[in-house]
């Protein structure tokens, strides 16, 4: 879905956020500094800190610039599965505990989900238990964190339909007050592995590429386009969208090319290709990401070969926006070998702009200067706090969020697969501010980010994203305190980045004004 923020929004008088300019001092995209420690919502974040409850109120209402890393089928919840499945007529086996297509077979152990669920041969309980993490303890179950988080999605896969997953979570990004989603999904990736099977392994990467593209990769996209055509249609019959008031009308959505990594060289790489040739014909699709476990062995022992094949794709094509997850490792989860370059690769090989995860930053070679570089080229980690406890048990002050804020690398907050999970984005904010200890202006700096950092097209609102300067076009304008004026307005028209960073900015003054009434309303 491409919503269209139009002259309304860019019209609205609404007043800007209060003393949220950071000053030159301020740490590198890890906090806004400045006055911001002033405001009634900064006033009323100190107050409610230290009680979880209102902490969680008053985040849900916080006004959140985007979730980045965010894998659509694992951000559906399992009862919403459960629930398809049943519908659809789709069949449970009962061994694995997982879905699985028609014709179902009750005599051999693959009754229908309806069937296994009114007969008692399973509770939707326990179902719900083998689709997510909800009721898993670490060291009381045979299983590990890692294990069942991957292996669910194996489990669940069958029961999902494309347009009412978009649609479940956009409407959650609309009830947390999230305004951008990029969505990562695998439009006929399992085609192009396909036809790298046909073509065979080639050479060198100069002849896989000749020979996926006269074998016709190409006639993929169309088809790649047609699935979000179909997704972006349920949802608007869902909501009425674009015409309704609904707030998910209001949720901007991108996609990522999600590339499963765990096969042979030259179907990574034909997903690559496929990637950058939808990114290329459709602008829904903004960029592209590697996935599936970076522990895995076949990723392990061809990481560096995937690397250099989006470099080389690159070369051949031209620089896609790149997000990879690079560093979902830690000490005992792999030889150490595995965990001295990974990130470093993703970004100088493969051209990562941002950096899913980065957990195992610490053994990087000489991580300092790798850490510095990140920060001198604004190269972005999306930080997991949730899964990287569940799979890798890495959290509090083992988890390097305070040492990439102490070097000034920016960061953003993200979900991963919060329906896996059983949490939100409003979560992951609780969880970083119960941990870190944030400010209010730090929360505002990782709200901001979302957006800088976001493939969507168009220029930023910020000229120096650390200190939160505006573009020179808009320099002379309250942002979102009153209608831009025509310097403005011309800018904000041609740079859709900027229009949403924009709409933040008013939707700051927003809650401002609303933590501000509610604090008279209570006398404080």
């Amino acid at each position: 879905m491409r919503q269209v923020l139009g002259a309304a929004l860019l019209a609205a008088g609404l007043g800007v956020l209060a003393g949220c300019a950071a000053g030159p001092g301020s740490s590198a995209g890890s906090a806004v500094g400045g006055s911001a420690t002033g405001s009634a919502a900064a006033a009323e974040f100190e107050r409610v800190k230290g009680s979880p409850v209102e902490l969680r109120m008053f985040l849900q209402a916080f006004p959140k610039g985007g979730d980045l890393h965010n894998h659509l089928s694992g951000a559906i919840y399992a009862e919403d599965f459960i629930d398809w499945g049943v519908a659809d007529g789709v069949c449970f086996e009962l061994e694995s505990l997982s879905a699985v297509s028609p014709p179902c077979d009750a005599r051999a152990g693959r009754p229908s989900l309806a069937a296994a669920l009114s007969e008692g041969r399973i509770s939707r309980d326990a179902v719900i238990d083998a689709w997510s993490m909800r009721n898993f303890v670490p060291g009381h179950s045979a299983a590990s964190g890692h294990e069942q988080f991957f292996r669910s999605f194996f489990r669940f896969g069958a029961a999902g339909r494309d347009g009412d997953m978009l649609a479940e979570a956009v409407w959650h990004a609309a009830e947390q007050e999230i305004g951008y989603l990029e969505l990562m999904l695998s439009p006929e990736m399992g085609s192009a592995r396909a036809l790298a099977r046909e073509v065979g392994p080639r050479g060198d990467f100069d002849a896989l590429y000749e020979a996926l593209l006269a074998a016709g990769i190409e006639e993929l996209v169309p088809r790649g386009s047609a699935r979000l055509d179909r997704m972006e249609a349920r949802l608007a019959e869902r909501f009425d969208c674009p015409g309704s008031l609904d707030p998910v009308c209001d949720v901007e959505v991108r996609y990522l090319a999600q590339v499963i990594r765990t096969f042979p060289p030259e179907q990574v790489y034909a997903q690559s290709l496929l990637a950058h040739l939808l990114i290329e014909a459709d602008p829904r699709v903004v960029g592209l990401n590697l996935v599936a476990p970076e522990d895995d062995h076949v990723t392990l022992t061809t990481y560096e070969t995937q690397m250099r094949q989006l470099g080389q794709l690159a070369a051949r094509r031209g620089q896609a926006p790149v997000a990879l997850h690079a560093g979902e490792l830690k000490l005992g989860l792999v030889h150490p070998r595995h965990l001295r370059s990974h990130i470093r690769q993703a970004i100088e090989l493969a051209g990562a702009t941002r950096i899913g995860h980065g957990v195992s930053i610490a053994h990087e070679r000489d991580a300092e200067r790798l850490l510095m570089q990140m920060a001198r080229d604004r190269i972005a980690v999306e930080i997991n706090l949730t899964s990287n406890a569940q799979i890798l048990e890495v959290e509090g002050a083992e988890h390097p969020f305070e040492t990439y804020r102490a070097y000034g690398v920016p960061l953003t907050l993200s979900t991963d697969d919060e329906g896996l999970s059983r949490g939100d984005l409003t979560h992951e904010y609780r969880r970083a501010v119960e941990t870190y200890d944030l400010s209010y202006a730090d929360l505002v700096a990782l709200s901001r980010n979302a957006l800088i950092h976001a493939f969507v097209e168009g220029e930023s609102l910020w000229a120096d994203p650390v200190a939160f300067a505006p573009v020179e076009a808009c320099a002379s304008v309250p942002l979102g305190r009153a209608a831009p004026d025509a310097a403005c307005a011309a800018f904000l028209e041609a740079n859709p980045k900027a229009r949403l960073q924009w709409r933040l900015e008013a939707r700051f003054a927003d809650f401002e004004a609303d933590r501000a009434a509610l604090r008279r309303a209570r006398g404080l």
